[in-house]
């Protein structure tokens, strides 16, 4: 026990061994990591001449896998393309190496507030399938987060980006929405509108940009290539097309589909109890609550 405590092994192992081997066994140390003779290892000279190599100008732009070839035909062999790696990683050469920037911290991502009404819209499209294969329509939908209101809603054949501009700044004029800084201490005080989205086409459009911009409402969108950044746009699709009422066959037409939408935000924003809100319907969110996140 005490031989086995000095070496830095148990005694099971050295029990294992001997098993192994027979008897005593032949008294090699058999870790992994014990040291051993590799007749291939690389010296010290043969890494210093593959870190020089490398960072020749002539070398210095290409990988270990081009790097290697180009040598094979200079009649040179220093070392294979894993020990290129191998060499060049343990110099802290492998990801950087040349002109390449550092690697960068990952940013942190914005936290949206929604503390009052008309403070955080969320909006996005959605397809409706028609009678017609391969013939879509474009619902268009934005809802306040604060109050879960559909505040406007569109139904077009096309996605577009001018559709969209009409739409938000219908919807800044039947909410009462003005610029901030105008005439009067109460409009200075108003804190902007920010409008959320993901990264469609139609989301960063220049048309609507420009109108956004006269209005005075801030833009917002999800970071790229994430799925779930937008959940009160995704919610609301859902809430849409897995009501009971939903129609089991597609629309025959564009005023069809129209028309069932108005019906479906008519519930939706005065009979329709949200539990996000505390089971409440939309016109009876209290104006003092708990602040909504995106």
């Amino acid at each position: 026990m005490s031989a086995c405590r000095e070496i830095g092994i148990c005694l099971r192992t050295l029990k294992r061994w001997r098993k192994a081997f027979g008897g005593d066994g032949d008294g090699k140390d058999r870790r992994k990591g014990s040291p051993r003779h590799v007749a291939h290892r690389l010296s010290e000279e043969e890494r210093q001449r593959i870190l020089l190599t490398c960072n020749q100008p002539e070398y210095a732009s290409l990988p270990p896998g081009q790097n290697v070839p180009y040598l094979a035909d200079q009649g040179l062999f220093i070392g294979s393309e894993s020990s290129f790696y191998r060499v060049l990683h343990q110099a802290g050469q492998c990801h950087r190496r040349g002109r390449a920037r550092l690697p960068q911290a990952p940013r942190s991502v914005p936290r949206l507030r929604a503390d009052g009404p008309n403070r955080l819209w969320s909006w996005d499209i959605s397809f409706l399938p028609t009678t017609v294969r391969g013939v879509w329509l474009y619902l268009y939908l934005v809802v306040d987060v604060w109050s879960r209101k559909v505040v406007a809603w569109d139904m077009a054949e096309v996605e577009s980006t001018d559709i969209a501009a009409d739409l938000v700044q219908r919807a800044c004029l039947k909410e009462r929405y003005r610029r901030p800084g105008g005439f009067g201490s109460h409009q200075c005080q108003q804190p902007r509108l920010i409008l959320h989205a993901d990264n469609g086409n139609a989301m960063r459009g220049a048309t609507l940009e420009s109108r956004l911009e006269e209005m005075g409402v801030l833009r917002s969108f999800s970071r790229p290539r994430v799925s779930n950044d937008n959940p009160y746009s995704e919610s609301l699709f859902r809430t849409v097309k897995y009501r009971p009422d939903y129609p089991n066959r597609p629309f025959a037409s564009k005023d069809e589909a129209c028309e069932w939408v108005a019906a479906f935000v008519d519930w939706y924003n005065h009979r329709h109890r949200h539990s996000g809100i505390k089971f409440v319907t939309p016109p009876s969110t209290p104006q003092r609550s708990r602040h909504r996140n995106l």
